[in-house]
């Protein structure tokens, strides 16, 4: 019996802009049969114009302006800002103040995790897993609340130093969290990570070589999951890190399972960090000496004593560095985050420049999904941990 044979044509699919969903972005995909052709992302849905607004605001009020894009990961965007600013005004910061911004740092990258993984979760159909992630995810924001005084876009870091210290109070909470997360995390590998339809999922799904996510210009986890070793806190060290004791998650299957499975072992390593950190913090100050003497001794004397938040100099509301440029890395949740900062001798900055890890993928998405299952979009989406807020600045 001979059966004619119907070829399917092929058609074009919009997939968002709606959140819960795609996001912040369209998502244009042209498909033959369930098979992705091309995949082209129209973003700029929450475009924030950071870049020139920062040339209107001073130096300090910009602050809590490059934090939006990634409300998820802001101390990584305050940091990286602040670094770029500290070398063109040429201040060094204390020692115990650099451990207190990996501190807070690793506390983001955890957080920022627990929200990525949550995501992926109710992408594939996990509700579980979307539950978990934010849930254990606040446990680490009120531990960033209770040290900055803020739950996302806190702020933290200022040129100098940072605005608050450790309390024994933090620490017990930080310690605490690090035990119930351990604990969590077996919880996720058997449900979850172990689990046969989330491992039918992601793995050989959105398979990127090493080759692939080196010229693509893949970043931070989803790069370490192609085999690539690189990471700014062991090739640039910032911060405290060169004094710090971690390892770099790393596979070579590049496929969506991997990118999964270095984001819960990076976990683990930003714990060893925090552990580390609060054993071997030196003590001293948490901001520069000669922005400390500017401090009256009366609000100087409340401040150390826990008595009330620091007062900051008035040399920081509107100060004009001399004239430079400087560029900063930091290793962000998602990646490296790259910031270029021209002074031109005023308040404010002449130019402003950031390329975010979510900017970075806009490329690897659109790669990834060509030849992919319709079915699989949504998978690789979850897995590559973008966020469209962070690409559109």
């Amino acid at each position: 019996m001979e059966v004619d044979v119907v070829p399917i044509e092929g058609g074009e699919l919009n997939v968002g802009p709606q959140h819960p969903g795609s996001g912040h972005m369209r998502i244009l995909v042209k498909l033959n049969g369930d098979i992705v052709e091309s995949c082209d992302l129209d973003v700029g849905y929450v475009h924030r114009a950071v870049e020139k607004l920062g040339e209107n605001r001073n130096y300090m009020h910009l602050i809590p302006l490059v934090e939006r894009p990634a409300i998820l990961d802001s101390i990584h965007m305050n940091m990286g800002y602040v670094m770029a600013v500290e070398k063109i005004i040429n201040v060094d910061v204390p020692e115990r103040a650099l451990y207190l911004r990996s501190f807070a740092a690793e506390i983001n990258r955890i957080a920022s995790h627990l929200y990525g993984l949550g995501i992926l979760g109710i992408f594939i159909g996990h509700s579980t897993a979307f539950m978990w992630g934010f849930g254990d995810r606040e446990v680490w924001v009120q531990i960033l609340e209770a040290l900055t005084g803020a739950r996302v876009t806190n702020s933290y870091i200022i040129p100098g130093g940072v605005r608050r210290d450790l309390t024994p109070t933090i620490i017990e909470m930080t310690q605490k969290a690090i035990t119930y997360t351990r604990k969590k995390i077996e919880d996720w590998r058997k449900i979850f990570v172990k689990n046969p339809t989330i491992i039918d999922r992601l793995q050989n799904v959105g398979v990127m070589n090493k080759e692939q996510a080196i010229s693509w210009g893949a970043v931070g986890p989803n790069l370490r999951a192609s085999g690539v070793y690189y990471d700014v806190r062991k090739v640039e060290p910032y911060a405290a890190y060169s004094r710090l004791d971690f390892d770099i998650p790393v596979y070579k299957e590049g496929d969506g399972y991997a990118r999964t499975l270095v984001r819960f072992e990076e976990m683990e390593q930003s714990m060893r960090i925090l552990e580390q950190i609060i054993k071997d913090i030196p003590a001293g100050p948490i901001l520069s000496e000669r922005f400390l003497r500017q401090i009256p001794p009366i609000r100087m004397k409340k401040w150390v004593q826990g008595q009330g938040r620091i007062v900051l100099p008035g040399y920081y509301a509107s100060f004009r560095p001399p004239r430079g440029e400087a560029v900063t890395r930091v290793e962000a949740g998602r990646g490296e985050l790259l910031y270029y900062v021209v002074s031109d001798g005023s308040p404010k900055p002449y130019r402003l420049r950031m390329i975010t890890p979510s900017y970075r993928l806009i490329n690897v998405f659109k790669n990834l999904c060509k030849g992919a299952r319709y079915a699989d979009v949504v998978s690789i989406y979850g897995s590559l941990d973008y966020f469209p807020p962070e690409a559109d600045r």
